[in-house]
């Protein structure tokens, strides 16, 4: 709907930083609801993506988040996105001594799974974009 400026989503790559301003809208899903991430100005919100989801077998998972439109004023958004390269294959990180996650492979928010994929990252994002604007199937992938 128009009421979203970035609908439902988690992040695709490593990790993205965005600053925080004082305007609000950021909301993240719990497991059980939505929740507002009042927000701090000139702060960092640090989003771990999809990626690092994955290399961490789940222990640092991605957040579902959303951003709702601030109806009487607009606003600027300069995500820094750390992704792997296009080619890179992307491979578990040994976290041996690291403790277990509680429970990593849970069905995810979009019923994907980051642990069962195989490739390099650009199969990954192709892939998930194709998901999430399937009118550009044909032009990009």
């Amino acid at each position: 709907t128009d009421s979203w400026g970035v609908g439902e989503h988690t992040d695709y790559g490593l990790l993205t930083i965005v600053r925080q301003d004082d305007q609000g809208g950021l909301q993240v899903k719990s497991e059980s609801a939505w929740m507002e991430a009042p927000p701090i100005p000139n702060s960092f919100v640090c989003n771990i993506g999809d990626m690092l989801d994955r290399m961490s077998g789940g222990l640092y998972r991605s957040t579902p988040h959303r951003v709702e439109k601030q109806r009487d004023r607009g606003r600027l958004s300069f995500p820094f996105f750390f992704d792997p390269g296009f080619d890179a294959r992307i491979e578990a990180i040994d976290l041996s001594r690291v403790p277990p996650a509680v429970d990593d492979r849970e069905e995810r928010w979009d019923h994907a799974s980051v642990h069962e994929f195989e490739g390099t990252y650009g199969d990954y994002i192709l892939g998930k974009v194709s998901k999430v604007f399937p009118e550009l199937r044909g032009s990009v992938i």
